[in-house]
């Protein structure tokens, strides 16, 4: 029954105001007399390592993937585990090469970036995207997709639950970024209680169901069940190889899925831009740590529920429009849960909501107040100034994203494989942007341009390239496959790398033309001894990648 009990509600409002609480108990402790845009911003010097790591958990974990991965579990089985444990891998290369470039060269903000490496224009043309893009795709998916989750379990009015959110959301995001970072802390510890407690009771009732006893139990029985949903790589006989296409998932476009997401995004990397070096590796390798427990919470559920599916249960719960809809795994078996744990369980989805609209209005405030409004509008503003401007900024956005987020029928397209897919139309040329720019000094600003915009006509043709072409001739070599109509096409991962790779080419050689002709270029402070880690960091590393290593051997 989609309800909450007096006992849940009880749960969930402690959880309220534990949050609010000690958000405002933050924000007193840390105030400063005079305010400061970037401690308002950034948490300058104030966020400790295990504050960076659970925030950076707290603001990727979103709807998206309690919902939309648990769909993709209960699809296609554990492989969609790669996105959460190759970002572990990633966040290790980030802490390693990128972040010491961000800090050595004093770098806030990615539109920041841009302007110091290649030119005031690029960084403009940038930060009007990214605020497009962050306040009209991310902030607005994140709210609707957050609050029909919560509609679906507690039976509350979809538009009640998307202004509770935004309210929530702006009540922690008006304290600033010390305020998200630490109360992120309380939101991780919700999200991954919760979460385990949903997947202890998703395999529990796997044995109960299949004649097994215990959690353990479950786990073999479900192994047994659906062989094919524990492999991590897919043959391109497989119907799922469409979105997770071989080997290309661990070697090819999957790291520059995850090299941008984590590397050259705003939304992530602005809280460990604020920190020293030490601080900020030691909170990224405590995120990359976290992200190995992920698939454990976000996509066991699935794999329980298909199971579950397969064997009698749920016969009507999964179906919408008469066909099975694998995103209402997550929400079916929360349902489940007894008085208090649900509201448990309640609490951590809506924290992993709430601390992703924190974090990401936290970031459009900071490129819009720093990157357009202080470079365009009113270069004379003074702290306090900047600092509400940015708080008004927050509000602003959130109210446009509760009015769009209606209009976009964003539930219509499908869950985490489709946020996937299209985010990755503009991450292969901005990759390529940030990553020639920060280690090869010949780069043009005319070749950045071309990665930004011509990655994004290029990936639109690749996509829309089978209907004119026949890709029948690549099938053998893995790289095209047909898809439910019988059309050869080539699978959105492998796509990413073929643009990122045709983008590197085309800015090498724009970059030798212009250089040639005389075009002067801005290059960043960079040297070999700043990526020099310490002996700890690598300790903690080899044990991350020795997991990693174990896993993809295990579920090969």
């Amino acid at each position: 029954m989609n309800t909450l009990s007096f006992q849940d509600y009880a749960v969930f409002i402690l959880y309220f105001f534990i949050i609010v609480g000690y958000g405002l108990y933050i924000y007193k402790k840390k105030k400063q007399k005079t305010a400061d845009s970037k401690d308002y911003f950034l948490a300058e010097g104030s966020l400790t390592w295990w504050a960076i790591g659970a925030s950076l958990i707290a603001s990727n974990i979103s709807a998206e993937q309690f919902i939309g991965m648990s769909g993709s579990g209960f699809k296609m089985g554990l492989a969609i585990a790669t996105y959460e444990w190759m970002s572990a891998l990633t966040l290790i290369i980030v802490a390693v090469f990128f972040i010491p470039v961000y800090l050595k060269n004093k770098i806030y903000t990615m539109p920041q970036y841009l302007n110091q490496r290649y030119n005031a224009n690029v960084a403009m043309i940038m930060s009007i995207f990214w605020l497009l893009l962050y306040v009209l795709v991310n902030l607005t998916s994140i709210l609707y997709l957050g609050a029909l989750a919560i509609n679906a379990i507690s039976g509350l009015d979809l538009n009640l639950c998307m202004f509770f959110l935004a309210f929530f959301a702006i009540m922690i995001t008006l304290g600033g970024m010390k305020v998200i970072g630490y109360t992120d802390v309380i939101q991780v510890f919700f999200l991954i209680l919760g979460g385990l407690i949903t997947t202890y009771l998703a395999l529990d009732l796997v044995a109960t169901h299949l004649g097994g006893e215990g959690i353990v139990s479950g786990f073999q029985l479900m192994q047994k069940a659906a062989p094919n949903h524990f492999h991590m790589i897919f043959e391109k006989t497989n119907p799922n190889y469409i979105d997770l296409p071989g080997l290309s998932v661990l070697i090819g476009g999957m790291l520059i899925i995850n090299l941008n997401y984590w590397g050259c995004n705003q939304y992530i990397t602005q809280r460990a831009l604020g920190a020293d070096m030490k601080t900020a590796r030691n909170g990224i390798l405590f995120a990359a740590f976290l992200k190995l427990l992920m698939p454990l919470i976000v996509v066991i559920p699935g794999i329980a529920a298909y199971v579950l599916y397969q064997n009698g249960y749920f016969g009507t719960e999964f179906l919408q429009d008469g066909s099975v809809n694998p995103d209402k795994a997550y929400p079916t078996l929360l349902n489940l849960l007894p008085s208090g744990l649900k509201g448990l369980s309640f609490a951590a989805l809506t924290a992993a909501i709430v601390a992703s609209l924190a974090g990401k209005a936290n970031s459009i405030a900071t490129i819009f107040t720093l990157d357009v409004y202080k470079k365009s509008v009113n270069k004379d503003a003074d702290e306090a100034k900047l600092v509400a401007v940015g708080k008004r900024t927050v509000i602003v956005a959130m109210i446009i994203a509760v009015i769009v987020a209606p209009l976009l029928g964003i539930d219509k397209k499908g869950g985490f494989q489709y946020i996937q897919e299209y985010t990755g139309f503009v991450s292969p040329g901005i990759f390529a942007m940030f990553f020639l720019g920060f280690f090869w000094k010949k780069t043009t600003a005319n070749a950045a341009l071309f990665a930004t915009i011509g990655g994004f006509i290029l990936s639109v043709l690749f996509k829309f390239l089978p209907g004119v072409v026949s890709l029948e001739f690549l099938y053998p070599y893995g790289f095209a496959v047909p898809n439910a109509s019988g059309v050869y096409e080539i699978p959105f991962v492998d796509r990413m790398g073929f643009v990122f790779l045709i983008c590197i080419f085309g800015m090498w050689i724009i970059s030798l033309y212009e250089t040639r002709k005389g075009v002067e270029t801005k290059g960043l402070d960079i040297e070999p001894g700043m990526f020099k880690t310490s002996t700890a960091f690598n300790v903690w590393t080899l044990m991350i990648l020795g997991i990693l290593a174990a896993l993809y051997a295990i579920f090969w």
